[in-house]
């Protein structure tokens, strides 16, 4: 087999295994946006205003848990689970200078506390609302989540 067939069947390979990868990640994410309760949620582990360290995402409330998974991950698992009994919403601001490329329009950005190494989300404001109705819905005698 002369050389130069062997590279157009390489390169072939290459670009079917890319629309593969492609159809995945497009299914996995269909999948994930049909669950009820669903919606896009970037995440930070860095506090402050800075474009640096926001990752896009997509978050599904499970009962007394919200589930965060990575957009770009081939993972059926989430990558962080925020309990309600162990978050707070400290405020909310504006995405400014560099963060306005590196999170969905529209969306407002949010410091949390939380167990996990996550200190601001960025989602858009009915989600917002949605996220703080389901911190305040906590069960009697359950810590209630506020706004600060």
């Amino acid at each position: 087999m002369p050389l130069w067939l062997w590279a157009v069947d390489l390169v072939l390979a290459a670009i079917a295994f890319t629309v593969l990868l492609l159809a995945v990640l497009v299914l996995r994410r269909r999948y994930l946006a049909r669950t009820l309760g669903a919606f896009d949620l970037s995440i930070n582990k860095r506090d402050g205003a800075s474009a640096q360290g926001w990752t896009l995402g997509l978050a599904v409330y499970r009962g007394s848990t919200l589930e965060w998974y990575r957009t770009f991950s081939l993972r059926l698992r989430p990558a962080y689970r925020f309990s309600r009994d162990a978050m707070a919403v400290d405020g909310r601001r504006d995405p400014v200078g560099g963060e306005v490329h590196a999170v969905h329009d529209g969306h407002v950005v949010v410091t949390t506390r939380n167990p996990t190494p996550v200190q601001q989300l960025a989602l858009t404001p009915a989600a917002l609302t949605g996220l703080l109705a389901w911190l305040e819905a906590s069960p009697p005698g359950q810590r209630v989540s506020t706004v600060l």
